[in-house]
């Protein structure tokens, strides 16, 4: 349910990228706010909370291993034409110009989602409850995912059925990979689940650098850098606010 949740984050920003006109600069500062959000929830209900259970290594080889792992699959994807799925202007190319880049385009948005999700479950192994920290801060960034790469499938031609369609996928899947995040991974030693939730935040910082914060610095400029300290202390305070 909570896989679900954060997933219709998705389908949310992909109705408003694709029936609202937004300006750029808007969707870089959500985007930059998003990304500080993300690396917040990384770094306290991730990577922290692999340390306590796995100790420095088997954090340290997760989370190594997760940008390895991501790099490679985003160095695929991108060049069967989904480099710019993130992007809300003219740089996605259309089905006519680049074949085979709409399944790209979903198997790259694919990518970008499920470390998110397998965190959300991972993160309940701990305490037997969701983190909600994790939840609203994948929640909160997966908007502006879902809003600037609808609008750039849009721009590119592509019909509301492909948009909506991959969006719908993804939140389905994003459910069945917190449940796996959860239900494989609770039956593990501490030292796997700990390298295990360090790959998922290796993959997410991966996916921030590569994809998210280029478009976001892009369209904000020097605005982006406060937003997305804004973003990562609401999201760290939320976090502190859920100890107590």
């Amino acid at each position: 349910m909570w896989g679900l949740v954060s997933g219709s984050a998705l389908i949310i920003g992909s109705l408003l990228g694709y029936y609202l006109r937004i300006s750029q600069k808007t969707v870089a500062m959500i985007m930059g706010f998003g990304a500080g959000v993300l690396i917040s929830a990384l770094s306290f209900e991730l990577m922290d909370e692999a340390y306590k259970q796995g100790g420095f290594y088997a954090t340290s080889l997760g989370f190594i291993s997760g940008g390895v792992i991501y790099s490679v699959a985003n160095y695929f994807v991108a060049h069967k034409g989904a480099k710019h799925r993130k992007r809300s202007e003219d740089q996605q190319p259309s089905e006519d110009k680049d074949p085979g880049s709409g399944l790209a385009l979903a198997m790259g948005a694919l990518l970008d989602g499920i470390p998110e999700a397998i965190a959300i479950g991972i993160s309940m192994i701990a305490g037997g409850v969701v983190s909600l920290a994790t939840v609203a801060a994948i929640f909160i960034s997966n908007i502006p995912e879902g809003l600037s790469s609808s609008a750039g499938m849009k721009k590119a031609g592509r019909s509301r059925l492909f948009i909506f369609g991959v969006w719908g996928f993804i939140a389905f899947v994003t459910s069945l990979a917190s449940i796996l995040g959860y239900s494989v991974f609770s039956h593990l030693s501490p030292n796997i689940i700990s390298a295990t939730m360090a790959v998922a935040a290796g993959a997410i910082l991966t996916m921030l650098s590569d994809t998210m914060m280029p478009e976001a610095f892009e369209k904000g400029h020097n605005l982006i850098g406060i937003i997305t300290v804004v973003g990562f202390l609401s999201a760290f305070m939320l976090s502190k606010l859920a100890e107590q």
